[in-house]
């Protein structure tokens, strides 16, 4: 039989947004509270009055985002009932990256300049560990890179994999668990950034020259050659949010 979770503390939840509210100031809210593991699932959100008059907003744009959420696969609204946090807490974070890019939310932002700064330490570690056994692995993702042809799916799982594979072969069980914990991140960011002309081509040379200095045991090559990825990727990923904005 299943319980129902603890009540949460709603107090920072339910304080004044800093400037008149739209759908997203609401949501970004909520969403702040959702990756931050504050909101459980099955814990029922505030009714929409009690929300509108804590956050200063009208009715229609706690309305407007609960609906949002609801869409994305966050919440559930049960009419009579209320909101409901949903099962499912792993895909929390994914959505909440997409939906913080898309309103170019500031703490976004700075876990990708948080996951560069990891990914050339990987690099750097791994042309320095890494072991002739090691190498291949690497080698097999890229090649399914290669393999991948139209299927976008297959190409970022074998993407996301080079990178976590670098990860482990840097042997440093701290940094790889960092990486680890924002697959996430590395999902978003390449389906987002996927539809750029010269993506694929792209991603492929620079893991291309990421791979050639591991394989040499060139630290500063691979640190180097991870750094320029993550600054073209980045661009990528600011081109295709972008265009977003305006279609």
């Amino acid at each position: 039989m299943s319980t129902q979770p603890e009540e949460p503390d709603f107090t920072s939840l339910l304080r004044p947004v800093v400037r008149e509210s739209s759908v997203s100031e609401v949501a970004k809210r909520l969403l702040d509270h959702l990756s931050e593991g504050n909101l459980k699932p099955g814990t029922r959100l505030p009714a929409e009055r009690q929300l509108a008059e804590a956050l200063g907003v009208a009715r229609s744009s706690v309305r407007g985002a609960l609906s949002a959420l609801d869409v994305l696969g966050i919440i559930e609204i049960r009419p009579g009932s209320g909101s409901y946090v949903r099962d499912g807490t792993s895909e929390f974070l994914p959505r909440a990256i997409n939906w913080g890019l898309m309103l170019g939310q500031r703490r976004t932002q700075d876990l990708v300049e948080v996951r560069t700064f990891m990914e050339g330490m990987s690099a750097r570690l791994a042309a320095e560990r890494a072991e002739p056994a090691d190498v291949e692995r690497l080698e097999g993702h890229l090649a399914r890179m290669r393999e991948a042809g139209t299927d976008v799916k297959a190409f970022i799982d074998a993407d996301i994999a080079f990178h976590l594979e670098t990860a482990n072969i840097a042997r440093n069980t701290v940094l790889s668990d960092i990486l680890h914990s924002i697959r996430a991140l590395l999902q978003v960011w390449m389906e987002r950034a996927g539809d750029i002309e010269g993506t694929v081509s792209g991603t492929l040379h620079e893991h291309g020259a990421v791979l050639d200095a591991i394989r040499a045991s060139d630290p500063e090559a691979a640190d180097a050659a991870m750094a320029e990825h993550m600054r073209l990727a980045s661009d990528r990923l600011n081109l295709s949010l972008r265009a977003e904005q305006e279609d």
